[in-house]
C-alpha cells in the first residue's frame, strides 16, 4: 500500500447534520476500549483545536462579513453559540459543568480542563452516561465544531474573500 493511500475502514449513513459537516454518528471503531495514552492524545488534539479557535476569535473583526444571502452571526454571536455548544457537549461525557463567561479566561481554562480530563480518562469505549458520547467521538465532535466556525470566522474575516 502506498503511503498515502487511504483505507477506508467503515462507512456510516449521513444524516441532515451531515450536510453541515457534522459527524453525525458515532462510528463502531469509537467504541473500541480507550487506553491512557490514547486519551493523553486525543486531549492534547482538542486542546490544540482550542488554541487555534481562541487566537482566530482573539484576532476577528466585531462584524464579520456577511453570507451569500446576506446572513450570518458576527464574532460574539458565534463565539457564544460555540461556548454554550460546548456546555451540552460535556454533558455528553456525563459532565455536569455550569458554562463560563467566554470573557473570563480562568473560568474557560478550568472548565476545559474538566472535559480534557474526562476524554483522556481510560475506558472500555462505551459512553460514560446513557446517550452520551464515547471520548473518541466527542473528542472529535468538539474539535470539529471549534476549528468549523474558525475557519468561518477566518473566511468573513477576510475582506478580499467572496
Amino acid at each position: 500500500m502506498h503511503p498515502t493511500a487511504l483505507r477506508v475502514v467503515e462507512r456510516i449513513a449521513g444524516s441532515a447534520s451531515t450536510d453541515f459537516g457534522v459527524p453525525g454518528a458515532i462510528p463502531k471503531r469509537d467504541t473500541t476500549p480507550l487506553a491512557a495514552a490514547e486519551g493523553k492524545r486525543l486531549a492534547s488534539l482538542v486542546n490544540a483545536a482550542w488554541v487555534v479557535y481562541d487566537q482566530v476569535v482573539d484576532a476577528a473583526p466585531a462584524a464579520l462579513r456577511k453570507g451569500p444571502r446576506g446572513g450570518g452571526r458576527d464574532r460574539d454571536k458565534m463565539a457564544d453559540h460555540v461556548r454554550d455548544a460546548e456546555g451540552a457537549y460535556v454533558r455528553k461525557l456525563g459532565l455536569r459543568l455550569e458554562v463560563p463567561d467566554r470573557h473570563d479566561r480562568r473560568a474557560v481554562a478550568t472548565f476545559r480542563g474538566a472535559i480534557t480530563d474526562a476524554l483522556q480518562r481510560p475506558s472500555n469505549g462505551n459512553a460514560p452516561v446513557e446517550k452520551g458520547w464515547p471520548q473518541r467521538y466527542a473528542a472529535r465532535r468538539i474539535a470539529w465544531h471549534a476549528l468549523d466556525h474558525a475557519w468561518e470566522i477566518q473566511d468573513r474575516s477576510d475582506p478580499s474573500r467572496g
